[in-house]
Formats: structure tokens, C-alpha cells, sequence
């Protein structure tokens, strides 16, 4: 059974990690059969697994660029991380700022309240050392019984005189300073326990406050706020700052600490810091221990804390007010999201259209033209192709029309090379040599040469007006009327009179005047050799007198006569001249003589003579090759600037 095509199609596509894919499935399959507890069956899994891997991320991959193969896919995918990525960044950072806040703002309300109270014990402390000495006990217990003993349980006050100790309360038992301690008031701890305390001296004595911190004090420093703890930080000299585990510096005894807020909503998250706090060693005055209060809580606890009773309105409002300002946010950025897609098809079908409009033009249908939308500059790029399609339509047009066109010319090249002369006609005494070099492929420059009755040969040469087909034509139309004029007046039977060449430029300029339209003239110039008298009949009509180089001389024949076709009622003259043997006769056009180089100087009839005059000893052929190579060097290009037309006639 032959293998479809398709399949075909995908076995090549496949690599050799598919295939191996594929026959390790094949292989794990049948150990789970053959061999279940096998050791081999999770290695071929590992690999299986391995490879699958491998395959997914190449499809993935693969998924990925065909998915954004088109350019709207991709534009879309661009504004969507346009829009989502400043988004997610904004919402993080905002959340991490205000997970900051949070954090600072109930160390903040932590630190702050217990600065207070200790700054209360360094009031307190003044206030009695600058009380009189006797009364310094009164003030003590009063001030410890009204303000202090319920504010800071388990407060002690020590005054210490000559007279001995005084405490508050009288049963305390927390002992003396050691020396060396002077006006200090802060954080202290001796024997593993936290105190706030203010120390005092006088020159009779001192005055002590020691209220001790426990976790559940520090608790409600802040009510309803959390959890505050304090830790020590000991800088150990090889394993550096670390959390103090040791139990000198623990309160295990007192477990309470205070508790975690529940939670007022699913954003109301956890959120803890730590801030450094310095502590005085009791047992060593001066020596500080680097210590950590911890507060952990939630923001709803935090906020609620920070805001006073006055702001209760303010604080109720807040989350309402945020919320309002995120769905502002999202509907802002939903907006900017359709904008985006929106502008993004306006974009997309442009350049969809030219992509169809390219592939029609690439498979030869210069017909299609793109729908035009809007006044944009895509607009402006479909109205361009457009009208280049239109422009490559109307020239493939003009193209085959030139083709069809130089077709034809070719036909009337090969036409107009059958109407020349295909060589030379015998003369016993004149030699002629003739070329004609078109500047197109047809030439309006004529030559002919006939022998007519006997001993006579007619030769002419004549340039019409313009260039191409119309020149060629008018050129054909010439020699036609030539020849019928030459058999009309050589081919009658028996004697006849011979009739002058003015004669036949006369019939032949009336009839060229009555078939052609009157812009239609030519140059021409008719001789007729008689061969055995020597002599040269010639009329000149408007052509280029010819040159006759005798004995190394050159002579321009000048005869001046009015080109054929122009006018009907034109007078024409005949001229004679006796040719000798060696004696050149060179015709030619003003393809030969006007020809002009790059700084618009022409070649001239003076160069003409020049070159004939010193190759006339060379022969015919060469002398016309020698003409033609002066010519294309004088221009500088090999193409002509005009038809080129030679006739040489040398008696031999």
C-alpha cells in the first residue's frame, strides 16, 4: 500500500530527536508490559522525559514565531506589553512602597511611644534631683503613685543619699548602679531582661528609675498593633553581627508578646521590620549591645493606628478612595488598550492589502489595485501603488507595443536592404564601391546604380528628411519613381533622344510632391555616365556637392538646386564633367560630414577631403572603412548620430 503524500511530507519534516522521541515512547510502552519494575524503564522515562522537554520548547518556539508571522499578531503582542509591563512595574513598586511605609510607619509608632515614655523617666529624673533634698522621697512617691506606677508596671525608683537608699516601693529589690554610671536615660538589660531606665546625679547623691520591658509591655506600647520584640545583635569576631540566641540576652519567662491583627481584607498582608536600637549593658557602664526591635503586624492594624480619632472619616474613606482610583486606572488602561488595537488593524489591514496587492503583481496580475482608506500616509502608500501597478500596466502595454513595432522594423529593414543595390553593375571604365549605415534600423540615405541603355549608368545618392520608418518609406517611394522614371525614358525601342538628368529630377520632384505630404522632401543628386564619351551628366537637387579628387586634387562639384518634394514648379540644371582615368568621384551624406564630438565641433567636409584626398591611392573598400573609423573616433561612440551614406565612382 503506497504511503500517502502527506505523510510523506511530515516524515521529512521530522528530525532526528523526533523520531528518537518517538521510539523511546515506543520503548517505555512496552516495558510497562514486559518489564514494570525494570531499572531500564526509568532510564528510557528519563530520556523519554528529556527529550519531550526538548520537543515541547522547539514547539513552543516554533507556535511563538507563526503566531507573530503577522504583523498585526505582533503589533498586538507589542502594545500588550506596552500596556501590561508599566502596569505590573507600577502595581510592584507601588505595593513594595507601600510595603515600606507600612514597615517604617509602625516602627515609627513603636519607637516613637516608647521614646516618649523614656523621655517621661528622664522628666521624672530632673524633676526630683532639682527638688529640695528633703523633699526629694515626697516627690519620688508621688510622682510614682500618680503618674508612673500604672503607666510603667513593675517601675522601681531608687534615690540614694548619705543617709542610705530610699525605693518606691519600699519592698523593691532591684540593686544600686554600679560606679561609673552618669546621666544616661534609655534601653538597658541585666540578667536577660529588657528595661527602660534614667539615671541621675547630684553632689548628694543619685536618683535611679528602672521599669522593666516585657513582650507583652512592648505589646501595647501600640495597642492592637502587633507583635514587638526585641532581640540583641552580639558582634562576634568570627562569625560576625548575629541574632543572639544565648539566654543572657532571652525573656523566656515571659512568653506574651502580643498577637497578629486578623486579617481585614485578602490584600491585607504580614509585614514585618526590624529597627537598631542601642542598649546599655548594666553590669558595664558604657558598653552598648546592638539590639533589634522586631514589629510585625498588618497594614489595616498600622493605618489604623497612625490616624487619630479625628481622621476616622478620612481613614474609613481611604480604601473606598483607593479602590475608586485603581478602577480609574484599569478603565484608563483598558481604553488605551482597544486604542491601541484599534490603530493597530487601521495599520495592519494597510499593509495586509499591499502584501495581497504584492503577491498578485508578483504572479503577473498588474491589474489589482488596493482599496484606498482614510487620508494617511499609508493612504498616500496604497494611492502610490496603485498608480505604480497602473504605470507598470501601461508600460508592459507600451512594451509589447514596441515590440510589435520593432518586429515591423526589422521587416522594414529587411525590405529596405533588398531595394539597394546587391553589386555593383559591370562598367569596362568605372569601378563603384557604395555602403549605407543606418543611425536606426532603417535608413532614410538612398543610393542606386543602373545601367540604362548600353553604355550608361545612372548612380544617385539622396537623403530624406527625418529618421526611421517614415524616412524609409519616403526613401522607397524615391527610388520607385527613380527607376520608373529611367525605364520611361532609356527602354523605348530603337534610337531615342536621352533626356537630361534636370529633366528627370524635374518628373520626379512633381511626382514625389504629389504623393508625399509637403513636409516629405529629400536631397538628391542624379548622374549618368556615358562610357564611351567619358563624360558625367549630373543635377544636384539641395544635396551635398560631391567631391572629385583628380591627380591628388580634390574639387567639390557645386551645383545648387532645390530638394524634390517641396516644390511642384522647381527648375533644375545639369552640369557635365569629363571623367579621366584615376579620377574619384565621392558621394556622400551629412551623416559623413555633420557628425559632432563632445565639445559640438563637426567633422566637416574639410577632414572628408583631407582623408580621401590622402587615401585615394588606397583602395575603394578601404577608403570608405577609413571614412567610417574617422567618423565613430571624431564622436567618441560607435553609434551614429545620422544615417551614413557613401558612393565612390573611380575611373579606371
Amino acid at each position: 500500500m503506497p504511503i500517502p503524500p502527506k505523510l510523506k511530507t511530515v516524515y521529512r519534516r521530522l528530525g532526528w530527536v523526533d523520531i528518537a522521541f518517538v521510539a523511546l515512547v515506543a520503548v517505555y510502552s512496552a516495558l510497562l508490559f514486559v518489564a514494570p519494575r525494570s531499572g531500564w524503564r526509568l532510564l528510557v522515562q528519563f530520556l523519554a522525559v528529556a527529550f519531550g522537554l526538548w520537543i515541547g520548547t522547539r514547539l513552543i518556539r516554533l507556535g511563538v514565531k507563526r503566531a507573530i508571522w503577522r504583523l498585526r499578531n505582533r503589533l498586538v503582542v507589542t502594545y500588550l506589553f506596552i500596556a501590561v509591563v508599566p502596569v505590573l512595574l507600577i502595581v510592584t513598586l507601588a505595593g513594595l512602597a507601600l510595603w515600606m511605609l507600612t514597615t517604617q510607619i509602625a516602627v515609627y509608632l513603636v519607637t516613637g511611644e516608647l521614646d516618649r515614655r523614656i523621655a517621661s523617666l528622664q522628666m521624672a529624673t530632673d524633676a526630683i534631683l532639682n527638688s529640695d533634698t528633703p523633699s526629694r522621697v515626697a516627690v519620688m512617691q508621688r510622682m510614682a503613685e500618680i503618674a508612673y506606677k500604672d503607666r510603667f508596671p513593675g517601675i522601681e525608683m531608687m534615690l540614694r543619699t548619705r543617709n542610705g537608699i530610699d525605693r518606691f516601693p519600699a519592698d523593691g529589690t532591684f540593686p544600686p548602679p554600679p560606679e561609673g554610671w552618669g546621666a544616661i536615660s534609655g534601653l538597658m538589660v541585666r540578667g536577660g531582661h529588657f528595661y527602660a531606665w534614667s539615671h541621675g546625679k547630684t553632689f548628694d547623691g543619685d536618683f535611679t528609675i528602672v521599669a522593666p520591658l516585657s513582650r507583652e509591655y512592648l505589646a501595647n506600647l501600640v495597642p492592637n498593633l502587633g507583635v514587638v520584640q526585641l532581640v540583641v545583635i552580639r558582634n562576634d569576631a568570627a562569625k560576625g553581627f548575629r541574632l543572639d540566641r544565648d539566654s543572657d540576652y532571652r525573656d523566656d519567662s515571659d512568653p506574651a508578646s502580643g498577637s497578629l491583627p486578623p486579617k481585614a481584607n485578602r490584600f491585607d498582608v504580614e509585614v514585618d521590620w526590624p529597627a537598631e536600637v542601642p542598649v546599655e549593658v548594666w553590669e558595664s557602664p558604657g558598653a552598648e549591645l546592638n539590639a533589634w526591635l522586631y514589629v510585625r503586624s498588618r497594614p489595616s492594624a498600622v493605618y489604623g493606628a497612625f490616624f487619630t480619632r479625628k481622621a476616622e472619616t478620612m481613614r474609613g474613606d481611604l480604601p473606598s478612595a483607593l479602590v475608586a482610583i485603581a478602577i480609574a486606572f484599569l478603565v484608563v488602561e483598558l481604553m488605551s488598550l482597544v486604542a491601541g488595537i484599534s490603530l493597530t488593524r487601521s495599520i495592519t489591514l494597510a499593509i495586509h492589502h499591499l502584501y495581497e496587492g504584492t503577491r498578485r503583481v508578483m504572479h503577473g496580475d498588474f491589474s489589482h489595485r488596493i482599496e484606498v482608506r482614510g487620508k494617511d500616509q499609508l493612504a498616500d502608500l496604497s494611492n502610490s501603488f496603485n498608480l505604480m501597478t497602473e504605470r507598470i500596466e501601461n508600460l508592459l502595454v507600451v512594451a509589447k507595443e514596441k515590440e510589435r513595432l520593432q518586429s515591423e522594423i526589422e521587416i522594414a529593414r529587411e525590405v529596405q536592404n533588398q531595394l539597394y543595390p546587391k553589386k555593383a553593375p559591370e562598367v569596362r571604365t568605372l569601378r563603384l564601391t557604395a555602403v549605407c549605415k543606418p543611425a536606426r534600423m532603417v535608413s532614410g540615405d538612398y543610393f542606386d546604380y543602373e545601367c540604362v541603355r548600353d553604355s550608361k549608368l545612372a548612380l544617385a545618392i539622396g537623403d530624406v528628411a527625418g529618421k526611421g520608418i517614415s524616412a524609409a518609406l519616403l526613401m522607397a517611394t524615391l527610388q520607385s519613381s527613380l527607376r520608373t522614371e529611367l525605364r520611361g525614358a532609356f527602354d523605348g525601342g530603337g534610337p531615342v533622344a536621352i533626356p537630361s538628368t534636370a529633366e528627370l529630377v524635374s518628373h520626379l520632384n512633381r511626382q514625389l510632391y504629389a504623393y508625399t505630404s509637403p513636409e516629405k522632401y529629400a536631397t538628391f543628386y542624379l548622374g549618368i555616365y556615358d562610357e564611351i564619351e567619358g563624360v558625367l551628366r549630373y543635377t544636384n537637387a539641395g544635396h551635398l556637392p560631391p567631391i572629385l579628387v583628380r591627380n591628388g586634387q580634390a574639387t567639390r562639384l557645386n551645383v545648387d538646386g532645390t530638394v524634390v518634394g517641396a516644390f511642384p514648379f522647381a527648375q533644375y540644371d545639369e552640369s557635365r564633367i569629363q571623367l579621366d582615368s584615376g579620377d574619384l568621384l565621392v558621394c556622400f551624406t551629412d551623416g559623413v560630414s555633420e557628425p559632432e564630438n563632445e565639445y559640438g565641433e563637426m567633422f566637416g567636409e574639410e577632414r572628408l577631403v583631407e582623408l580621401v584626398t590622402r587615401n585615394v591611392h588606397r583602395g575603394d573598400d578601404q577608403i570608405v572603412a577609413s571614412v567610417i573609423e574617422a567618423v565613430e573616433q571624431w564622436t567618441g561612440s560607435p553609434e551614429l548620430q545620422d544615417d551614413m551614406t557613401l558612393l565612390l565612382a573611380r575611373r579606371n
